[in-house]
Protein backbone atom coordinates (compact mmCIF):
# COMPACT_ATOMS: atom_id res chain seq x y z
CA UNK A 1 0.00 0.00 0.00
CA UNK A 2 1.39 3.42 -0.95
CA UNK A 3 2.08 6.03 1.71
CA UNK A 4 -0.40 8.97 1.55
CA UNK A 5 0.85 12.52 1.31
CA UNK A 6 0.95 14.76 4.40
CA UNK A 7 -1.85 16.86 2.93
CA UNK A 8 -4.08 13.79 2.53
CA UNK A 9 -3.35 12.66 6.06
CA UNK A 10 -3.94 16.15 7.40
CA UNK A 11 -7.39 16.18 5.82
CA UNK A 12 -8.19 12.76 7.22
CA UNK A 13 -6.79 12.79 10.73
CA UNK A 14 -5.76 16.35 11.45
CA UNK A 15 -1.96 16.00 11.75
CA UNK A 16 -0.14 19.37 11.85
CA UNK A 17 3.56 20.33 11.76
CA UNK A 18 3.32 21.11 15.49
CA UNK A 19 1.69 17.78 16.43
CA UNK A 20 4.37 15.96 14.43
CA UNK A 21 7.10 18.04 16.05
CA UNK A 22 5.85 17.28 19.53
CA UNK A 23 5.87 13.54 18.83
CA UNK A 24 9.42 13.80 17.49
CA UNK A 25 10.51 15.69 20.62
CA UNK A 26 8.76 13.23 22.93
CA UNK A 27 10.44 10.23 21.30
CA UNK A 28 13.84 11.94 21.25
CA UNK A 29 13.80 12.83 24.95
CA UNK A 30 12.43 9.41 25.90
CA UNK A 31 15.44 7.83 24.19
CA UNK A 32 17.87 10.27 25.85
CA UNK A 33 18.95 11.84 22.55
CA UNK A 34 20.09 15.44 22.16
CA UNK A 35 18.92 17.49 19.19
CA UNK A 36 22.46 17.26 17.81
CA UNK A 37 22.45 13.46 18.07
CA UNK A 38 19.08 13.19 16.31
CA UNK A 39 20.33 15.64 13.72
CA UNK A 40 23.34 13.42 13.05
CA UNK A 41 21.05 10.44 12.52
CA UNK A 42 18.93 12.22 9.90
CA UNK A 43 21.71 14.30 8.33
CA UNK A 44 20.44 17.65 9.57
CA UNK A 45 21.83 20.39 11.81
CA UNK A 46 20.63 20.59 15.42
CA UNK A 47 18.90 23.90 14.60
CA UNK A 48 16.84 22.13 11.92
CA UNK A 49 15.72 19.52 14.44
CA UNK A 50 14.56 22.35 16.74
CA UNK A 51 12.63 23.91 13.86
CA UNK A 52 10.88 20.57 13.25
CA UNK A 53 10.09 20.00 16.93
CA UNK A 54 8.61 23.49 17.26
CA UNK A 55 6.32 22.91 14.27
CA UNK A 56 7.87 25.59 12.08
CA UNK A 57 8.37 23.37 9.06
CA UNK A 58 6.12 21.07 7.04
CA UNK A 59 7.84 17.77 6.31
CA UNK A 60 7.78 15.72 3.13
CA UNK A 61 6.83 12.04 3.28
CA UNK A 62 10.46 11.04 2.70
CA UNK A 63 11.58 13.22 5.63
CA UNK A 64 8.91 11.70 7.87
CA UNK A 65 10.13 8.23 6.91
CA UNK A 66 13.74 9.19 7.73
CA UNK A 67 12.71 10.57 11.13
CA UNK A 68 10.59 7.52 11.91
CA UNK A 69 13.48 5.19 11.12
CA UNK A 70 15.91 7.25 13.23
CA UNK A 71 13.53 7.15 16.21
CA UNK A 72 12.49 3.52 15.80
CA UNK A 73 8.86 4.27 15.08
CA UNK A 74 6.47 4.52 12.12
CA UNK A 75 5.24 7.36 9.93
CA UNK A 76 1.72 6.59 11.11
CA UNK A 77 2.78 7.19 14.73
CA UNK A 78 4.31 10.55 13.87
CA UNK A 79 1.13 11.57 12.04
CA UNK A 80 -1.13 10.79 14.99
CA UNK A 81 -2.58 14.24 15.88
CA UNK A 82 -3.09 13.38 19.54
CA UNK A 83 -0.55 15.13 21.83
CA UNK A 84 1.77 12.50 23.37
CA UNK A 85 1.57 14.08 26.86
CA UNK A 86 -0.63 16.54 28.76
CA UNK A 87 2.21 19.08 28.70
CA UNK A 88 2.41 18.77 24.90
CA UNK A 89 -1.36 19.31 24.70
CA UNK A 90 -1.05 22.53 26.71
CA UNK A 91 1.87 23.81 24.64
CA UNK A 92 0.06 23.03 21.37
CA UNK A 93 -3.07 24.81 22.53
CA UNK A 94 -1.00 27.80 23.64
CA UNK A 95 0.77 27.95 20.26
CA UNK A 96 -2.60 27.85 18.50
CA UNK A 97 -3.88 30.72 20.65
CA UNK A 98 -0.74 32.83 20.09
CA UNK A 99 -1.01 32.29 16.32
CA UNK A 100 -4.62 33.47 16.31
CA UNK A 101 -5.97 36.94 15.46
CA UNK A 102 -7.08 37.76 19.03
CA UNK A 103 -3.58 37.33 20.49
CA UNK A 104 -2.11 39.32 17.59
CA UNK A 105 -4.54 42.17 18.27
CA UNK A 106 -3.26 42.41 21.88
CA UNK A 107 0.29 43.10 20.66
CA UNK A 108 1.82 41.01 23.43
CA UNK A 109 5.19 39.22 23.14
CA UNK A 110 4.97 35.47 22.57
CA UNK A 111 5.29 33.38 25.70
CA UNK A 112 8.29 31.05 25.47
CA UNK A 113 7.32 27.53 26.54
CA UNK A 114 10.49 26.65 28.39
CA UNK A 115 10.61 23.69 30.77
CA UNK A 116 10.73 26.16 33.65
CA UNK A 117 7.25 27.45 32.71
CA UNK A 118 4.76 25.63 34.98
CA UNK A 119 1.71 23.89 33.53
CA UNK A 120 -0.44 26.07 35.77
CA UNK A 121 0.92 29.24 34.12
CA UNK A 122 -0.01 27.94 30.66
CA UNK A 123 -3.47 26.96 31.91
CA UNK A 124 -3.96 30.47 33.30
CA UNK A 125 -3.00 32.10 29.99
CA UNK A 126 -5.33 29.77 28.08
CA UNK A 127 -8.18 30.49 30.47
CA UNK A 128 -7.69 34.25 30.04
CA UNK A 129 -7.58 33.82 26.26
CA UNK A 130 -10.80 31.77 26.29
CA UNK A 131 -12.52 34.44 28.40
CA UNK A 132 -11.46 37.20 26.00
CA UNK A 133 -12.85 35.18 23.08
CA UNK A 134 -16.10 34.67 25.01
CA UNK A 135 -16.41 38.39 25.75
CA UNK A 136 -15.86 39.27 22.09
CA UNK A 137 -18.51 36.76 21.04
CA UNK A 138 -20.90 37.95 23.75
CA UNK A 139 -20.91 41.39 22.15
CA UNK A 140 -22.19 39.78 18.95
CA UNK A 141 -24.92 41.69 17.13
CA UNK A 142 -26.42 41.27 13.70
CA UNK A 143 -23.33 42.78 11.98
CA UNK A 144 -21.06 40.46 13.99
CA UNK A 145 -23.14 37.42 13.04
CA UNK A 146 -22.92 38.55 9.43
CA UNK A 147 -19.14 38.77 9.68
CA UNK A 148 -18.92 35.28 11.19
CA UNK A 149 -21.08 33.87 8.40
CA UNK A 150 -18.92 35.68 5.83
CA UNK A 151 -15.75 34.24 7.39
CA UNK A 152 -17.11 30.68 7.26
CA UNK A 153 -18.32 31.15 3.69
CA UNK A 154 -14.94 32.52 2.62
CA UNK A 155 -13.24 29.42 4.07
CA UNK A 156 -15.63 27.21 2.12
CA UNK A 157 -14.97 29.16 -1.08
CA UNK A 158 -11.22 28.88 -0.57
CA UNK A 159 -11.46 25.10 -0.16
CA UNK A 160 -13.22 24.77 -3.53
CA UNK A 161 -11.19 27.55 -5.26
CA UNK A 162 -14.45 29.52 -5.48
CA UNK A 163 -15.58 27.12 -8.22
CA UNK A 164 -19.03 25.50 -7.95
CA UNK A 165 -19.15 22.60 -10.42
CA UNK A 166 -22.88 21.77 -9.86
CA UNK A 167 -23.84 25.39 -10.60
CA UNK A 168 -21.69 25.39 -13.74
CA UNK A 169 -23.50 22.24 -14.87
CA UNK A 170 -26.88 23.84 -14.18
CA UNK A 171 -25.93 26.92 -16.19
CA UNK A 172 -24.75 24.75 -19.10
CA UNK A 173 -28.04 22.82 -19.06
CA UNK A 174 -30.14 26.00 -19.07
CA UNK A 175 -28.09 27.57 -21.87
CA UNK A 176 -28.39 24.41 -23.97
CA UNK A 177 -32.16 24.46 -23.47
CA UNK A 178 -32.40 27.85 -25.26
CA UNK A 179 -29.77 26.83 -27.85
CA UNK A 180 -27.25 29.39 -26.67
CA UNK A 181 -23.98 28.56 -28.41
CA UNK A 182 -21.51 30.70 -26.52
CA UNK A 183 -20.56 34.31 -26.07
CA UNK A 184 -22.48 36.97 -24.15
CA UNK A 185 -26.09 36.41 -23.19
CA UNK A 186 -28.29 38.94 -25.01
CA UNK A 187 -31.53 40.46 -23.72
CA UNK A 188 -33.48 38.26 -26.09
CA UNK A 189 -31.65 35.16 -24.82
CA UNK A 190 -32.47 36.10 -21.22
CA UNK A 191 -36.13 36.54 -22.22
CA UNK A 192 -36.03 33.14 -23.94
CA UNK A 193 -34.66 31.61 -20.76
CA UNK A 194 -37.47 33.17 -18.73
CA UNK A 195 -40.01 31.76 -21.19
CA UNK A 196 -38.36 28.33 -21.06
CA UNK A 197 -38.76 28.35 -17.28
CA UNK A 198 -42.42 29.32 -17.62
CA UNK A 199 -42.23 33.03 -16.75
CA UNK A 200 -43.29 36.29 -18.32
CA UNK A 201 -41.51 39.52 -17.35
CA UNK A 202 -43.35 42.62 -16.13
CA UNK A 203 -41.80 46.04 -15.40
CA UNK A 204 -43.64 48.02 -12.74
CA UNK A 205 -43.38 51.39 -10.99
CA UNK A 206 -44.48 50.20 -7.56
CA UNK A 207 -42.13 47.33 -6.73
CA UNK A 208 -41.82 47.10 -2.91
CA UNK A 209 -38.88 49.24 -1.80
CA UNK A 210 -37.22 46.37 0.11
CA UNK A 211 -37.00 44.13 -2.98
CA UNK A 212 -34.93 43.90 -6.17
CA UNK A 213 -37.51 41.71 -7.91
CA UNK A 214 -40.63 39.74 -7.02
CA UNK A 215 -41.38 36.32 -8.50
CA UNK A 216 -44.96 35.04 -8.71
CA UNK A 217 -44.55 31.28 -9.24
CA UNK A 218 -48.32 30.75 -9.09
CA UNK A 219 -48.93 32.79 -12.25
CA UNK A 220 -45.48 32.50 -13.80
CA UNK A 221 -44.53 36.17 -13.51
CA UNK A 222 -41.33 38.04 -12.64
CA UNK A 223 -41.72 41.70 -11.63
CA UNK A 224 -38.84 44.15 -12.06
CA UNK A 225 -38.64 47.90 -11.46
CA UNK A 226 -39.01 50.21 -14.46
CA UNK A 227 -36.21 52.49 -13.29
CA UNK A 228 -33.25 50.28 -14.10
CA UNK A 229 -30.51 50.44 -16.67
CA UNK A 230 -30.53 47.90 -19.47
CA UNK A 231 -27.63 45.97 -17.94
CA UNK A 232 -29.19 45.96 -14.47
CA UNK A 233 -32.44 44.58 -15.87
CA UNK A 234 -30.64 41.61 -17.39
CA UNK A 235 -28.79 40.91 -14.13
CA UNK A 236 -31.89 41.32 -11.95
CA UNK A 237 -33.93 39.00 -14.17
CA UNK A 238 -31.21 36.35 -14.24
CA UNK A 239 -30.89 36.52 -10.44
CA UNK A 240 -34.66 36.09 -10.08
CA UNK A 241 -34.62 33.11 -12.46
CA UNK A 242 -31.59 31.63 -10.67
CA UNK A 243 -33.44 31.92 -7.35
CA UNK A 244 -36.35 30.00 -8.86
CA UNK A 245 -34.10 27.28 -10.32
CA UNK A 246 -32.26 26.87 -7.01
CA UNK A 247 -35.52 26.93 -5.04
CA UNK A 248 -34.25 29.72 -2.79
CA UNK A 249 -37.01 30.05 -0.19
CA UNK A 250 -37.07 32.42 2.80
CA UNK A 251 -33.71 31.80 4.59
CA UNK A 252 -33.91 30.81 8.25
CA UNK A 253 -30.76 32.64 9.33
CA UNK A 254 -28.03 34.93 8.01
CA UNK A 255 -25.76 32.05 7.04
CA UNK A 256 -28.55 30.58 4.92
CA UNK A 257 -29.24 34.01 3.40
CA UNK A 258 -25.59 34.49 2.50
CA UNK A 259 -25.26 31.02 0.99
CA UNK A 260 -28.38 31.55 -1.12
CA UNK A 261 -27.18 34.93 -2.33
CA UNK A 262 -23.75 33.59 -3.29
CA UNK A 263 -25.23 30.63 -5.18
CA UNK A 264 -27.85 32.77 -6.94
CA UNK A 265 -25.23 35.34 -7.98
CA UNK A 266 -22.85 32.57 -9.06
CA UNK A 267 -25.49 30.94 -11.28
CA UNK A 268 -26.46 34.31 -12.77
CA UNK A 269 -22.78 35.00 -13.49
CA UNK A 270 -22.30 31.56 -15.06
CA UNK A 271 -25.27 32.28 -17.34
CA UNK A 272 -24.01 35.74 -18.35
CA UNK A 273 -20.44 34.51 -18.87
CA UNK A 274 -20.75 30.85 -19.93
CA UNK A 275 -17.92 28.68 -18.67
CA UNK A 276 -16.79 27.29 -22.05
CA UNK A 277 -16.64 30.71 -23.74
CA UNK A 278 -15.07 32.46 -20.75
CA UNK A 279 -12.42 29.77 -20.23
CA UNK A 280 -11.52 29.85 -23.91
CA UNK A 281 -11.04 33.63 -23.78
CA UNK A 282 -9.01 33.46 -20.57
CA UNK A 283 -6.86 30.54 -21.73
CA UNK A 284 -5.95 32.35 -24.95
CA UNK A 285 -5.15 35.49 -22.96
CA UNK A 286 -2.94 33.54 -20.56
CA UNK A 287 -1.08 31.94 -23.44
CA UNK A 288 -0.41 35.45 -24.77
CA UNK A 289 0.41 36.69 -21.25
CA UNK A 290 -2.37 39.27 -21.57
CA UNK A 291 -4.89 38.27 -18.89
CA UNK A 292 -7.12 41.22 -17.95
CA UNK A 293 -10.40 41.45 -16.05
CA UNK A 294 -11.58 44.26 -18.35
CA UNK A 295 -11.39 41.95 -21.38
CA UNK A 296 -13.82 39.57 -19.68
CA UNK A 297 -16.02 42.58 -18.89
CA UNK A 298 -16.02 43.83 -22.47
CA UNK A 299 -16.45 40.42 -24.11
CA UNK A 300 -19.61 39.62 -22.15
CA UNK A 301 -21.02 43.14 -21.64
CA UNK A 302 -21.06 42.93 -17.84
CA UNK A 303 -19.87 45.18 -15.03
CA UNK A 304 -16.24 45.17 -13.94
CA UNK A 305 -17.27 43.75 -10.54
CA UNK A 306 -19.20 40.88 -12.17
CA UNK A 307 -16.21 40.13 -14.42
CA UNK A 308 -13.85 40.17 -11.42
CA UNK A 309 -16.07 37.73 -9.53
CA UNK A 310 -16.25 35.44 -12.54
CA UNK A 311 -12.49 35.60 -12.97
CA UNK A 312 -12.02 34.25 -9.43
CA UNK A 313 -14.47 31.41 -10.23
CA UNK A 314 -12.38 30.22 -13.16
CA UNK A 315 -8.77 31.33 -12.55
CA UNK A 316 -7.69 28.58 -10.16
CA UNK A 317 -9.84 25.77 -11.55
CA UNK A 318 -8.92 26.28 -15.21
CA UNK A 319 -5.78 28.46 -15.28
CA UNK A 320 -4.00 27.13 -12.18
CA UNK A 321 -3.69 30.68 -10.80
CA UNK A 322 -4.18 31.50 -7.10
CA UNK A 323 -5.90 34.89 -6.77
CA UNK A 324 -7.56 37.30 -4.38
CA UNK A 325 -10.50 39.68 -4.76
CA UNK A 326 -11.61 42.62 -2.65
CA UNK A 327 -14.25 45.33 -2.79
CA UNK A 328 -13.36 48.47 -0.85
CA UNK A 329 -15.23 51.73 -0.25
CA UNK A 330 -13.67 55.11 -0.99
CA UNK A 331 -12.98 55.40 2.75
CA UNK A 332 -11.00 52.14 2.65
CA UNK A 333 -13.54 49.84 4.33
CA UNK A 334 -13.55 46.24 3.08
CA UNK A 335 -17.01 44.84 2.24
CA UNK A 336 -16.23 41.74 0.14
CA UNK A 337 -13.13 39.57 0.04
CA UNK A 338 -11.87 36.24 -1.26
CA UNK A 339 -8.40 34.72 -1.44
CA UNK A 340 -6.59 31.48 -2.08
CA UNK A 341 -3.16 33.05 -2.68
CA UNK A 342 -2.29 33.56 1.02
CA UNK A 343 -2.72 37.34 0.91
CA UNK A 344 -3.47 38.63 4.42
CA UNK A 345 -6.54 40.82 4.63
CA UNK A 346 -6.99 43.15 7.63
CA UNK A 347 -8.98 41.38 10.34
CA UNK A 348 -10.45 41.97 13.75
CA UNK A 349 -9.63 40.05 16.93
CA UNK A 350 -11.84 37.13 15.86
CA UNK A 351 -10.47 36.88 12.32
CA UNK A 352 -13.31 38.66 10.49
CA UNK A 353 -12.34 40.95 7.59
CA UNK A 354 -15.62 42.63 6.62
CA UNK A 355 -15.75 46.18 7.96
CA UNK A 356 -11.97 46.42 8.40
CA UNK A 357 -9.95 49.23 6.83
CA UNK A 358 -7.50 48.27 4.09
CA UNK A 359 -3.92 49.56 4.13
CA UNK A 360 -3.51 52.93 2.39
CA UNK A 361 -0.61 51.50 0.38
CA UNK A 362 -2.66 48.74 -1.28
CA UNK A 363 -3.86 49.27 -4.85
CA UNK A 364 -7.47 49.12 -3.61
CA UNK A 365 -6.83 52.47 -1.87
CA UNK A 366 -4.21 53.95 -4.20
CA UNK A 367 -6.59 53.74 -7.18
CA UNK A 368 -8.63 56.57 -5.61
CA UNK A 369 -5.57 58.83 -5.48
CA UNK A 370 -5.00 58.98 -9.24
CA UNK A 371 -6.14 61.75 -11.56
CA UNK A 372 -7.62 59.12 -13.88
CA UNK A 373 -9.42 57.34 -11.07
CA UNK A 374 -11.86 55.55 -13.40
CA UNK A 375 -9.16 53.88 -15.53
CA UNK A 376 -7.56 50.50 -14.84
CA UNK A 377 -4.76 50.70 -12.27
CA UNK A 378 -1.90 48.24 -11.73
CA UNK A 379 0.49 48.05 -8.79
CA UNK A 380 3.02 45.81 -7.06
CA UNK A 381 2.86 45.85 -3.27
CA UNK A 382 5.55 44.48 -0.98
CA UNK A 383 3.67 43.01 1.99
CA UNK A 384 4.94 41.22 5.12
CA UNK A 385 4.38 37.79 3.52
CA UNK A 386 5.57 38.57 -0.01
CA UNK A 387 5.06 40.75 -3.08
CA UNK A 388 1.67 40.88 -4.80
CA UNK A 389 0.54 42.32 -8.12
CA UNK A 390 -2.95 43.83 -8.26
CA UNK A 391 -5.27 45.40 -10.80
CA UNK A 392 -7.95 47.77 -9.51
CA UNK A 393 -10.82 49.81 -10.94
CA UNK A 394 -13.17 52.36 -9.36
CA UNK A 395 -16.90 51.71 -9.75
CA UNK A 396 -19.95 53.69 -8.66
CA UNK A 397 -23.33 52.70 -7.27
CA UNK A 398 -26.07 54.37 -5.23
CA UNK A 399 -23.86 54.30 -2.12
CA UNK A 400 -20.96 56.06 -3.85
CA UNK A 401 -17.56 55.08 -5.25
CA UNK A 402 -15.83 51.82 -4.44
CA UNK A 403 -12.88 49.90 -5.85
CA UNK A 404 -12.78 46.34 -7.14
CA UNK A 405 -9.39 44.64 -7.12
CA UNK A 406 -8.03 41.31 -8.32
CA UNK A 407 -4.50 40.26 -7.44
CA UNK A 408 -2.04 37.41 -7.27
CA UNK A 409 1.42 36.54 -6.00
CA UNK A 410 4.38 38.10 -7.81
CA UNK A 411 5.37 34.79 -9.41
CA UNK A 412 2.05 34.66 -11.30
CA UNK A 413 1.96 38.30 -12.43
CA UNK A 414 3.78 37.29 -15.63
CA UNK A 415 0.47 36.13 -17.13
CA UNK A 416 -1.28 39.51 -16.81
CA UNK A 417 -1.47 42.66 -18.86
CA UNK A 418 -0.14 45.46 -16.69
CA UNK A 419 2.69 43.39 -15.22
CA UNK A 420 5.14 45.94 -16.62
CA UNK A 421 3.94 48.67 -14.27
CA UNK A 422 6.69 50.48 -12.40
CA UNK A 423 4.33 51.46 -9.58
CA UNK A 424 5.41 49.74 -6.38
CA UNK A 425 4.41 50.35 -2.77
CA UNK A 426 5.47 48.95 0.57
CA UNK A 427 2.96 47.88 3.23
CA UNK A 428 3.84 46.68 6.73
CA UNK A 429 0.23 46.57 7.98
CA UNK A 430 -1.01 45.60 10.52
CA UNK A 431 1.94 47.49 11.99
CA UNK A 432 0.36 50.81 13.13
CA UNK A 433 3.42 52.67 11.92
CA UNK A 434 2.54 51.75 8.33
CA UNK A 435 -0.53 53.90 7.77
CA UNK A 436 -2.75 53.84 10.85
CA UNK A 437 -0.91 56.44 12.88
CA UNK A 438 -0.49 60.07 11.73
CA UNK A 439 3.00 61.51 11.32
CA UNK A 440 4.20 62.77 14.73
CA UNK A 441 4.60 66.37 13.51
CA UNK A 442 1.09 66.30 12.03
CA UNK A 443 -0.39 64.91 15.23
CA UNK A 444 1.41 67.55 17.31
CA UNK A 445 0.34 70.40 15.03
CA UNK A 446 -3.36 69.53 15.30
CA UNK A 447 -3.43 68.14 18.84
CA UNK A 448 -6.64 69.39 20.47
CA UNK A 449 -7.75 71.36 17.39
CA UNK A 450 -9.35 68.70 15.16
CA UNK A 451 -13.08 68.04 15.79
CA UNK A 452 -14.61 66.03 12.92
CA UNK A 453 -18.26 64.89 12.91
CA UNK A 454 -18.73 61.23 11.99
CA UNK A 455 -21.09 60.04 9.29
CA UNK A 456 -22.90 57.15 10.98
CA UNK A 457 -23.48 54.05 8.87
CA UNK A 458 -27.19 53.29 9.14
CA UNK A 459 -26.47 49.54 9.34
CA UNK A 460 -24.89 50.16 12.74
CA UNK A 461 -28.06 51.64 14.15
CA UNK A 462 -30.64 48.95 13.52
CA UNK A 463 -30.79 45.18 13.26
CA UNK A 464 -32.76 43.29 10.63
CA UNK A 465 -36.53 43.72 11.28
CA UNK A 466 -38.11 41.00 13.39
CA UNK A 467 -39.70 38.14 11.48
CA UNK A 468 -37.46 38.34 8.41
CA UNK A 469 -33.85 37.30 7.90
CA UNK A 470 -33.74 39.30 4.67
CA UNK A 471 -35.33 42.50 5.95
CA UNK A 472 -38.00 42.27 3.23
CA UNK A 473 -41.41 43.72 4.14
CA UNK A 474 -43.50 40.59 3.49
CA UNK A 475 -46.83 42.40 3.90
CA UNK A 476 -45.89 44.89 1.19
CA UNK A 477 -44.84 42.02 -1.11
CA UNK A 478 -48.12 40.12 -0.65
CA UNK A 479 -50.19 43.26 -1.20
CA UNK A 480 -48.14 44.00 -4.33
CA UNK A 481 -48.71 40.50 -5.73
CA UNK A 482 -52.40 40.68 -4.95
CA UNK A 483 -52.78 43.96 -6.81
CA UNK A 484 -50.84 42.78 -9.88
CA UNK A 485 -52.08 39.20 -10.20
CA UNK A 486 -54.17 38.49 -13.31
CA UNK A 487 -57.89 38.21 -12.67
CA UNK A 488 -58.90 34.57 -12.34
CA UNK A 489 -62.25 33.44 -13.73
CA UNK A 490 -64.87 32.73 -11.10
Amino acid sequence: MSTPSPADLDDEVGATPLSIGRRVRNLRTAQGLTVRELGDRIGRAASQVSVIENGHRELKVSELATLAKALGTTVEYLLDPEPPTRRDALEMELAKAMDGPLFASLRLPRLATRRSLPDEAIETVLALHAELVRLHQRRASTPEEARRANTELRQSQRARHNYYAPLEATAARLLAAIDHRGGPLSDSAVSALASHLGFTVHYVHDLPITTRSVTDSKHGRVYLPVRQSRGDRRVALLQALAGHVLEADEPHDYEDLLTQRVEVNYLAGALMMPEASAVRLLSEAKAARLLAVEDLRDAFAVSYEAAAHRFTNLATEHLDLPVHFLKVSASGVLSKAYENDEVRFPQDALGHVEGQRVCRQWSARQVFERDDRYGIYHQYTDKPNGTYWCTSAVQTDAAGDYSVSVGTQYAHSKWFRGRDTTTRRYSSCPDPECCRSPRPELADRWDGHAHPAARINSSLLAATPNGSTTGIDSIAVLEFLDSHAPQEPH
